[in-house]
């Protein structure tokens, strides 16, 4: 796992390539979706962490028009200044509350935690996947190729995965047929029939994210987050490589992170 590539994240710490060692199990073909998760939410009564906070993580392109997004402290990320921190944004309202996942109940649910991934997976009796499991799955049986269909982002033209076309903030041609989330068996599943493992939405790891052991900015029990997202784009943010990794808070949410679930294979 990892990569030598020449855009590779080195303060993420991907490189160098290395060896890991994983034994049998079994892993989702598709992130988890709106659907899902409501049967789990219906059954438990379970309340996300963006629901208990209020607000979470939304792209300032995807906002409906006339919504509040005045810019300061608190509202935005000083280093992405595209995402806003919406009142009322959650799983059933990815964009705020005048929206819905009406005519998505394919799509990644979004706007989870860690720690509400990991309430859905204790309900379901299986867990997060590793980090190395993830990205053992995720090559789909290739080795040291950087995405799941080989080392070319198009093959014959054609687009594998939902990532950001055009210019980022401001300009999605939209090549891939999508803005913002796309069901979650869009594009071919790769070698081991898993779909949508470049692109789409990020996900949870149930593994702790550092990156390289000189940094001085190694967030204190961050996650790791792998895939890259749907606003993925190589001039700022070419993580939708297998290789990549981020990390965030267990109790963060935004709306370009997801996750699938693995378990164990009982002997």
């Amino acid at each position: 796992m990892g990569s030598a590539d020449y855009d590779a994240y080195l303060d993420d710490g991907e490189y160098p390539p290395h060896e890991e060692h994983v034994v049998s199990f079994e892993m989702a073909s598709t992130t988890t979706t709106n659907a899902a998760f409501r049967q789990f939410v219906d059954a438990t009564q379970y309340i996300t962490d963006a629901e208990r906070e209020g607000n979470s993580f939304v792209f300032e392109g995807l906002l409906p028009t006339g919504i509040n997004t005045t810019r300061g402290p608190g509202n935005e990320i000083s280093l992405a200044p595209w995402w806003f921190l919406i009142d009322g944004a959650d799983w059933q309202h990815p964009e705020g509350p005048q929206s819905s996942i009406a005519q998505r109940e394919n799509h990644p649910v979004v706007h989870v935690s860690w720690n509400d991934a990991q309430a859905y997976c204790h309900w379901l009796g299986c867990r997060l996947p590793t980090e190395i499991e993830w990205e053992y799955a995720a090559r789909g049986g290739l080795e040291k190729q950087r995405y799941p269909w080989g080392n070319e982002l198009l093959q014959e033209n054609t687009h594998h995965c939902n990532i950001w076309q055009g210019e980022f903030p401001t300009v999605n041609t939209e090549e891939d047929g999508f803005y913002g989330t796309a069901p979650v068996t869009a594009f071919h599943p790769n070698g081991y029939g898993l779909y949508n493992v470049s692109g789409n939405v990020w996900e949870w790891c149930d593994s702790f994210y550092a990156k390289r052991p000189e940094s001085s900015t190694n967030p204190i029990g961050a996650r790791v987050l792998k895939g890259g997202s749907y606003l993925c784009h190589s001039s700022y943010c070419n993580r939708y490589r297998i290789a990549a990794r981020y990390g965030n808070d267990p109790s963060s949410s935004t709306g370009n992170a997801g996750f699938r679930c693995a378990r164990d294979i009982n002997d």
